[in-house]
């Protein structure tokens, strides 16, 4: 048994043997990713940059649920198979303005779906939002809801950046390390500039993980997603009965973001999944179809409606993937290791791992997405500028993740 297989299987609990028996055939990788170069000096980003939250809204709210509920996400991806819930992880979302009814909106979510609700933690860095703004407290709504749907018993800090603008921003994601996060989402980005490489520094915590949405119009990419110190998040199509099983197979969103960075090189985690000399994103993806959205409940009104809303785009698939992360993250407390530093590194390798025979885990770990189209891109056989490695098979990935 080699190093890596020994480690597996030392560190998963009795509950997770079974469901993770052929991880422990994993061979010793044969090359290990390095992490990135320290980063330059942090300044400030360009004044006349602001971020949009990559957000898809159904055009009519409801008085009841429209949309994928948790319980339909939670058994597409086998959340439902495992028994962690995120206890100890700290999730930052971080928004600009925020929402003003945010609380009240998780309690009115959590009570529809029978999740026990839990109290936001809110800072505002900067001071008080400039403004109420439709569109962000929608995001604000979704972000939350759906971090705290898949990883309940994680605490959820929202940090509320005073306005759009990437300076704020950063000053939110700067106070939600500060205030104990282990794992950070962006569900947010705006056009790459010559300069982004100098801000990397917020983005280097030890012991934290940073997600960012890579945006919903299609081929191109979008800063931060693409920072190679930011795990960038894409978007699928889900088709799904009522009880979450797949009617048919999950596809690349047409809208997911992605392509090669103008200014970062390519990190040394994605050698051999890509050839081009820049950096690729997305990473990975999960579900981001508006036309086969989830449901969020807002009460700060939105084009005049309040209620259930079905939304989509990265911004959904971003929270997300923080819940996924905190649940890994809460394993590998347990097994008296440290939070993830960045997710890139661990999710490219156990991606790359084989089995005692040479084959390919890739599939145990990830659905291999491999329909669909950005429109400059095409989903493919391993990594692909739409959906990255894929979505997790959380069942398999989780423990995978609390080995590394």
């Amino acid at each position: 048994m080699n190093y890596f297989e020994t480690i597996l299987m030392k560190n998963m609990t009795r509950k997770h043997i079974a469901a993770t028996a052929c991880a422990a055939f994993l061979t010793t990788f044969a090359v290990l990713a390095q992490p990135n170069p320290q980063p330059q000096a942090q300044g400030g980003p360009p004044l006349d940059i602001e971020a949009h939250p990559p957000l898809h809204v159904r055009p009519m709210a409801s008085t009841s649920p429209v949309g994928y509920g948790p319980l339909q996400i939670r058994h597409a991806y086998g959340l439902d198979q495992l028994t962690n819930g995120g206890a100890g992880q700290v999730i930052a979302i971080v928004d600009a303005y925020g929402s003003p009814t945010i609380q009240n909106d998780l309690n009115v979510f959590c009570a529809q779906f029978g999740i026990p609700t839990t109290t936001i933690q809110i800072i505002a860095p900067s001071g008080k939002p400039m403004k109420t703004d439709a569109g962000w407290a929608l995001e604000t709504s979704l972000d939350v809801e759906w971090a705290h749907a898949l990883a309940p018993k994680a605490k959820i800090i929202l940090s509320k950046a005073s306005s759009a603008g990437l300076s704020a921003l950063l000053s939110a994601v700067d106070s939600a390390v500060k205030a104990g996060a282990t794992i950070v989402t962006m569900s947010w980005g705006a056009s790459e500039f010559s300069t982004e490489s100098s801000y990397e520094s917020h983005f280097t915590k030890s012991g934290v993980s940073f997600f960012a949405s890579s945006g919903d119009n299609g081929s191109g990419v979008i800063w931060p997603s693409v920072s190679p110190n930011v795990t960038g998040v894409g978007g699928t199509s889900l088709y799904l009965d009522s009880n979450g099983n797949l009617t048919s197979p999950e596809v690349a969103w047409s809208g997911s973001g992605g392509g090669f960075s103008a200014y970062f090189a390519r990190p040394s985690f994605q050698n051999g999944w890509q050839s081009s000399s820049t950096r690729a994103v997305p990473d990975i993806a999960m579900v981001a179809d508006p036309n086969t959205g989830v449901t969020v409940y807002d009460s700060t009104a939105y084009s005049g409606q309040t209620g259930w809303f079905q939304v989509g785009g990265t911004s959904a698939s971003c929270p997300m993937w923080g819940a996924v992360t905190a649940l890994a993250d809460e394993q590998r407390v347990a097994a008296k290791k440290t939070t993830l530093s960045g997710a890139d590194v661990p999710l490219y390798l156990i991606a790359g791992s084989t089995s005692s025979t040479g084959a390919s885990l890739h599939g145990y770990f990830f659905n291999d997405v491999t329909s669909g189209s950005n429109g400059g891109f095409s989903a493919t056989p391993k990594y692909d500028e739409v959906t990255g490695l894929g979505t997790p098979i959380t069942q398999n990935l989780v423990p995978g993740l609390a080995a590394y």
